[in-house]
């Protein structure tokens, strides 16, 4: 059941061994659900419950619960599988505590994940206690390293880019006055899964009227009216890796505000694309987005970032941490994916606009991984 095959995880585990050879450290200890995929396939939402994979000279070794021990044989390259056992008083720190101790690893130089939905701010402070303060952050070791993509994972972004579309096509399909927002919520989703895609990282945006100035997904739902607007952000998914889009329909004729709105998203979105060429940083791409967008009049109205880095994601959240924002230090190099999204937010005239979609950094000129056009969508 492995999604890639065993020279692919040996390559993620030579350049992890590498990274951690120069940080000085004598293991590591992974706790982010997306690094334990990226370096052995282990495809589980168990996170939610305490489990680490210890990665050292000797080997690996998960620590995790009896409910999962099946998910990593089959899923995995993972062979060191150990249980810890539910229980009232049951407290997993101890035993991964024990497994350090008879890999000779306590007092050791240990990095730790520590940034992730996967360490909770209690286990940590339980984890501290038994392992001491020194405890090193290393968050961002196996983050960087999948920022870079490999074929295979390119071809998995190629094709969650191709279930987004379909995603769309229904969306667009189901778009029209009197319409319910569930109808075209089921439609999305369904069109993804109907193709053997995923379900995403976290739940798809939608809203209509004046919830569609959200970006983030609210509960409840509404009839599309004769004249409206409905903002929609989704990805589709493919072996856990996302690529986003983001749209604004109108539904009517459209209002000057909307129209105005959309060519001022479409000409930042172009020029942000334009700036994905390796060399360039993070930073500057959010520029080309800022100088658009305030030379149009709409700094009030705009973000503080427009996007984001994409890849092998798990809930809560599809979002790479690198994104877009003043200053971001990130250099962009051939094989990084980014979605990238202009959203403007004009709550003096409660009209939303909204634009977005993947493309992933090559040699020349960024490659869009969308095959839909930016014209202004109508319905």
């Amino acid at each position: 059941m492995l999604h890639f095959d065993p020279e692919e995880f040996a390559r993620r585990r030579a350049l992890l061994d590498t990274a951690r050879a120069a940080a000085g450290l004598d293991a590591l200890l992974l706790f982010a659900p997306e690094s334990q995929y990226w370096l052995t396939g282990y495809d589980t939402f168990g996170f939610c419950f305490f489990q680490c994979l210890i990665v050292d000279d000797a080997g690996m070794v998960l620590l995790t619960r009896s409910a999962d021990l099946r998910q990593a044989e089959l899923t995995s390259t993972i062979r060191d599988i150990r249980v810890w056992k539910d229980s009232a008083d049951a407290d997993p720190t101890a035993d991964l505590a024990a497994l350090l101790r008879d890999r000779g690893l306590l007092g050791k130089r240990l990095g730790a994940e520590f940034e992730t939905q996967g360490l909770t701010a209690g286990t940590y402070r339980k984890l501290s206690a038994r392992l001491g303060p020194d405890l090193i952050d290393a968050s961002a070791m196996i983050d960087r390293l999948r920022l870079k993509k490999s074929a295979p994972e390119i071809a998995c972004l190629r094709e969650a880019a191709r279930l987004a579309d379909l995603a769309y096509d229904a969306a667009l399909a189901t778009i029209a006055p009197g319409a319910e927002e569930a109808t075209v919520l089921a439609a999305m989703q369904g069109a993804i899964l109907a193709e053997g895609g995923d379900y995403p990282g976290n739940p798809f945006i939608i809203g209509s009227g004046q919830h569609a100035l959200l970006c983030r997904y609210a509960s409840g739902r509404r009839r599309l009216d004769a004249a409206d607007q409905i903002t929609l952000e989704w990805a589709g998914g493919s072996r856990q890796y996302h690529a986003a889009m983001m749209r604004t329909v109108v539904v009517g004729p459209p209002r000057p505000a909307h129209v105005a709105l959309h060519s001022a998203a479409r000409d930042a979105l172009l020029a942000c694309e334009a700036r994905l060429t390796p060399g360039t940083t993070m930073g500057a791409v959010f520029a080309a987005h800022r100088d658009v967008l305030d030379g149009a009049g709409l700094a009030r109205h705009r973000l503080n970032a427009c996007g984001y880095a994409m890849g092998a994601s798990y809930a809560p959240c599809w979002m790479d941490r690198h994104m877009f924002y003043e200053g971001a230090p990130t250099v962009l190099e051939p094989g990084m994916a980014f979605f990238l999204h202009m959203i403007l937010m004009d709550s003096d005239s409660g009209t939303a606009m909204s634009l977005g979609r993947s493309a992933l950094v090559t040699e020349g000129a960024a490659e869009v991984l969308s095959t839909h056009s930016l014209d202004l969508p109508q319905r």
